[in-house]
């Protein structure tokens, strides 16, 4: 009689196709160019005020442990760390990961800043729980085949009631048409995150005040 096999099916978060692999690629690059030239749309040097309102605002949230994704050159990290939050913030490029650090250092607070993929936190020391997800556009910037496990990341490490605010673009193409950008930026829905996020609540969805759509998203994971 033939045994069992003892194969184990490979994990489909860890299969890459040459399409997939490519708008990997194309991401790196075409963020790299951006902080090569100076000027990512993203990275302002000011904290938004949707940020600034859940940290200081009305019905505040309590100082807790925090992670960024996709931090940049450090602006809402060094916020989150000023207003005592214990501060973990993730970066793709790495040169952008170096500017976050002179910033932090040079405002004397304590960030924890990794170079990493926001979409593969089980590959960084990066264990939770915490209580705060940030994210400024980062999950636009993700290509669509790694954005469940973008969620996965998050749900794994989110305390009961954590919050996620998030800021994305509507879902009309992003770019210009000429450029690389297009081969993988897309925008994002409120039903796609429900979709993305069981065991998340969707609390608010309110619009950005960009030129193009725009959104602040905040989510609640359940207790």
């Amino acid at each position: 009689m033939d045994q069992p096999s003892t194969t184990q099916k490979p994990d489909p978060d860890l299969i890459t196709t040459p399409r997939d692999k490519k708008e990997e690629e194309s991401v790196h690059r075409a963020l790299e160019g951006y902080y090569r030239v100076g000027k990512p749309p993203w990275d302002t040097g000011v904290t938004p005020p949707e940020l600034v309102a859940l940290v200081e605002g009305h019905g505040a949230l309590p100082p807790g442990r925090a992670l960024e994704l996709g931090c940049g050159t450090g602006t809402n990290a060094t916020y989150l760390a000023r207003h005592g939050w214990d501060v973990t913030a993730v970066d793709l490029i790495d040169s952008a990961v170096d500017q976050a650090r002179q910033k932090t250092e040079a405002a004397s607070v304590a960030v924890r800043l990794l170079h990493g993929d926001a979409t593969r936190l089980d590959e960084l020391d990066v264990p939770g729980p915490f209580d705060l997800f940030f994210d400024l556009s980062c999950y636009c910037g993700i290509p669509l085949h790694r954005r469940d496990a973008y969620a996965t990341g998050l749900t794994h490490r989110a305390a009961p009631g954590a919050r996620l605010l998030m800021f994305g673009y509507g879902p009309e193409p992003l770019g210009n048409p000429t450029t690389e950008l297009t081969s993988w930026a897309a925008g994002v829905t409120a039903d796609e995150l429900r979709a993305r996020f069981p065991g998340w609540a969707l609390l608010d969805v309110t619009p950005g005040t960009n030129s193009v759509p725009t959104f602040w998203f905040t989510l609640r994971r359940d207790a």
